[in-house]
């Protein structure tokens, strides 16, 4: 039977250039000369630090630009508290993989709900969506991206 998988996933070696990336255009844009800004990327986690709130919101528009440009969808960037502590600021934005617990519960849903000929079952943090028809499949794929604001893939198409 026709299957394929619907995942949300980040490509960590993207991820690491886009954040060699930033870190490079910050050192040298003239507005940052003599701050010391920068990103840490630790597993999924960037940390920003920057002189002040304006900078890491300069920050966090050229992460958007070079993210975006590596093929990240910036819907799984999750953005923390802005801390400053003495004469700087702070801030860890999360990417995030796999889709959560409620949100493949709500994707299974509107599945059942438009009357798919297909079925979709939750395997840990992707689910897997099986039917006779390849149509229905693709019919499927066209309706959660139009009705889902998730940053979502779908893997192993199988006929």
């Amino acid at each position: 039977m026709p299957s394929f998988d619907i995942v949300s996933e980040v490509d960590k070696h993207e991820l690491t250039n886009a954040v060699d990336q930033m870190n490079r255009e910050v050192s040298n844009r003239f507005d940052f000369k003599g701050s010391d800004a920068k990103v840490i990327l630790k597993d999924f986690d960037m940390n920003l630090e920057a002189a002040s709130d304006f900078q890491l919101k300069q920050m966090r528009d050229i992460m958007v630009n070079k993210l975006s440009k590596r093929g990240i969808d910036n819907r799984s960037l999750e953005r923390g508290k802005v801390e400053e502590r003495g004469l700087r600021a702070y801030q860890t934005i999360t990417v995030k993989c796999g889709i959560e617990k409620e949100d493949a519960k709500k994707i299974s849903k509107l599945i059942k709900d438009k009357k798919f000929k297909v079925q979709a079952a939750i395997q840990g943090e992707q689910i897997r969506v099986t039917g006779k028809k390849r149509d229905d499949l693709q019919a499927v794929m066209a309706c959660l991206k139009a009705d889902i604001d998730l940053p979502l893939q779908f893997n192993n198409f199988r006929d």
